[in-house]
């Protein structure tokens, strides 16, 4: 029997090598060649129809001549669910959520699909579970299925198959990496089979109008398995964020072609499913009975909303000949950069100290307006006392000790005064036109002009 021809794909970019390297030529990441076994005479190959376009071929028009209209949506029953997709599902729209084993993934769609069974035709494609299994958890959740189909298969013909007699307008997939196509000779789970069949289904979401969500697996990193142009097919792009031993989850928006990214949408898991959360900032905030010094509030954008998070930090003298840098939440190198602005702008060096950040709640903060919260709880740590109660800050600190403002200034503080904070340490280019009732505003340009004001708050 003639040996397989196997090649060498990129897990990330999906470049394709006759031998292995340690680098992918194409993307230059390290250690991502995998290695696929190519197709050989004698087997099934993709149709002749594989690469056909997704939609008929339209005449060339002038952009001004084109219709703008608004892509009309509908929800999923779950409000939070709907804030991250951007206000619900798209026909014809494809979307892609994963996150670590047992976050949550299949319970939140099992939910979402059984709420829009009652207004439309939905099919549940289950890879990984039996029908038996999913009827008990749809039980423990206190879900009515009875309008809503399920399959169990991992074939990609015959959930092609299903999809064309049943035409349901909603169809979840999970998981995209157990999928099969027989036209090709790779396990399930390569990265020539999830590329493959994502793009089939992709191009019957495109053809037919139904709107179809995959679920996908991650890596020990955090990222999507399969190739990264999984995420480019796709319309939209979701991660679960947490810890899974955590009562809360997080769902947010890393592409969306229908709405804002970085949508973040907060549940709490409990017996009867992941439940919406109406007061996100009430999760991120420790309770203290006093101020406890190393602990500032600030204001983040999450999308469009705004949340406020608990900085706190730890400085200790270190006993080791390099000090230890943590971050939990925030950038790691972020912080390296403040404590050398802070030491050359406001005279107070951490070179021997050990300092610890954390970003209360499982939050991850992406954005640089955290670094004055971040600062200010480090000397606040370092004083051993607290800042003055009711404080809440927000800026980004250049490296030439500026504090540079963040974006959507008024609804940041808007949300804060809403939660009974009554003093705002904000940079100067966000003071606001009109007084904010209930609120004092102490603008700064530079960090060491905000501790000088601090002294004076105390």
């Amino acid at each position: 029997m003639a040996k397989a021809k196997t090649h060498y794909t990129c897990s990330d970019c999906g470049g394709i090598s006759s031998k292995w390297t340690g680098q992918c030529t194409a993307c230059h990441q390290w250690n991502t060649m995998v290695e696929t076994v190519l197709d050989t005479p004698g087997v099934n190959r993709l149709s002749q129809t594989q690469h056909k376009s997704l939609a008929q071929t339209a005449p060339v028009l002038s952009l001004a001549d084109i219709e703008a209209v608004d892509v009309p949506r509908f929800g999923t029953g779950i409000e939070e669910f709907d804030r991250v997709l951007g206000g619900g599902l798209v026909s014809g729209g494809v979307v892609l959520i994963g996150g670590d084993p047992g976050i949550g993934k299949s319970t939140l769609l099992l939910q979402a699909l059984a709420n829009i069974s009652h207004i439309k035709s939905t099919l549940y494609v289950s890879g990984e579970e039996s029908g038996a299994q999913i009827a008990l958890r749809a039980r423990r959740l206190g879900v009515d299925g009875k309008e809503l189909k399920l399959q169990a298969e991992i074939q990609l013909e015959k959930i092609l198959g299903t999809l064309a007699d049943l035409k349901p307008e909603v169809a979840v997939i999970d998981s995209i990496q157990t999928v099969y196509s027989d036209a090709l000779t790779s396990a399930p789970g390569s990265v020539a089979q999830v590329r493959e069949c994502a793009a089939q289904l992709t191009r019957v979401a495109k053809q037919t109008g139904v709107t179809i969500i995959l679920v996908g697996h991650v890596t020990k990193e955090g990222a999507l398995a399969g190739p990264r142009v999984l995420e480019h097919i796709v319309d939209t792009v979701l991660y679960f964020e947490g810890d899974p031993q955590s009562s809360f989850r997080l769902v947010r928006a890393i592409k969306n072609r229908f709405g804002a990214v970085n949508e973040l949408g907060v549940f709490a898991m409990t017996e009867k499913g992941l439940k919406g959360v109406s007061n996100p900032s009430a999760l991120f905030l420790s309770q203290h009975d006093n101020q406890v010094p190393g602990s500032c509030v600030m204001v983040t954008q999450e999308g469009t909303r705004p949340l406020l998070v608990e900085i706190q930090a730890l400085v200790d003298t270190s006993h080791l000949p390099n000090a230890r840098r943590l971050s939990v939440g925030l950038e790691q190198n972020r912080l390296a950069m403040l404590l050398a602005v802070l030491h050359r702008h406001a005279g107070i060096a951490a070179f021997d100290q050990d300092v610890f950040i954390n970003a209360v709640g499982g939050v991850k903060i992406t954005e640089p307006a955290a670094d004055l919260a971040v600062l200010l709880a480090i000397n606040s740590s370092m004083r051993s006392k607290p800042l003055p109660r009711g404080l809440v800050v927000f800026g980004e600190v250049g490296l030439a000790g500026e504090i540079r403002p963040a974006p959507r200034g008024q609804e940041r503080l808007r949300e804060a005064a809403k939660l009974g904070f009554s003093i705002a340490m904000i940079p100067k280019a966000n003071v606001p036109k009109q007084k904010i009732e209930g609120m004092t505003i102490v603008a700064v340009e530079r960090i060491d002009e905000a501790f000088n004001k601090l002294r004076e708050l105390d």
